[in-house]
């Protein structure tokens, strides 16, 4: 017997005036998949994950998670639909007026209404999940590395121990060790909660150690989705020349002379 997949986009297509971002996109995760997708800048990575989460509404197409077409349902619904979700934003997007332990804890005491002192306990356990002891719980973002902002950002993320967790570009503004750091975090986090993930980047070394399967987008459309192993053998020029890093292709960089 099949099982529906987590999640499902058919025929999505989204556009911005004249822009087209996402052109008939077809893609599916299944439960407890870790789906990275990649792609270079400006090719609708970002649009694609707010159309999922329900920050943007599609032009066309449907978008369902656990086989409900998310986009049909009421507002409650997607409501209590959005509790199933944890989020690292890129950057962390930490609230710099929240303590260390007020910020994992957020969409516990504000989403589910949970009391502060319960709330704080399982932030703490959450901090030390992520590798922070915790005398940061008290202090605030602005007293923190960068790195460690993204672990506060992990710890929040997995806080309401999620079954959809999507991560917008991870590693960005990382150095190399720091970002593998953070990917082996990200990695044993969600095997820990068995959650399936859906993560945009386009870095390669954060993508190969993340992902079960790859998708890559471009113009529009996942044009190859396959597992990690293949990726090198993907038999497809745009994707081998973005996962080499190659300026010669048939991927067209926009180039503007200042």
């Amino acid at each position: 017997m099949s099982t529906a997949p987590k999640i499902e986009l058919s025929g999505v297509k989204k556009r911005f005036g004249p822009k087209i971002v996402l052109d008939g996109l077809d893609l599916s995760v299944a439960k407890g998949e870790s789906l990275v997708v990649i792609g270079g800048s400006g090719t609708g990575k970002s649009v694609l994950l707010k159309c999922i989460i329900g920050l943007l509404t599609p032009d066309e197409g449907t978008i369902r998670i656990d086989g409900q077409d998310v986009l049909t349902r009421s507002q409650k619904d997607r409501q209590k639909q959005m509790s199933k979700f944890g989020m690292l934003f890129q950057g962390a997007a930490l609230f710099d007026s929240l303590k260390v332990w007020e910020n994992v804890a957020f969409g516990l005491i504000k989403a589910q209404g949970m009391g502060r002192a319960q709330a704080k306990s399982i932030a703490l356990e959450k901090l030390k999940r992520v590798g922070l002891q915790s005398d940061v719980a008290d202090l605030h973002p602005d007293e923190l590395s960068g790195g460690m902002k993204k672990r506060v950002g992990l710890a929040r993320a997995i806080a309401s121990e999620p079954e959809i967790i999507f991560f917008d570009e991870p590693t960005t503004g990382l150095d190399p060790i720091m970002a593998d750091v953070i990917n082996d975090l990200i990695v044993e986090c969600v095997r820990d909660l068995g959650a399936t993930t859906v993560t945009i980047t386009h870095d390669m070394a954060s993508a190969r150690k993340i992902a079960d399967n790859l998708g890559m987008l471009y113009d529009g459309k996942i044009i190859w989705h396959g597992s990690k192993a293949d990726i090198d053998q993907s038999g497809n020029a745009y994707v081998d020349q973005f996962i080499h890093g190659r300026a010669e292709g048939p991927i067209k960089m926009a180039l503007r002379s200042h």
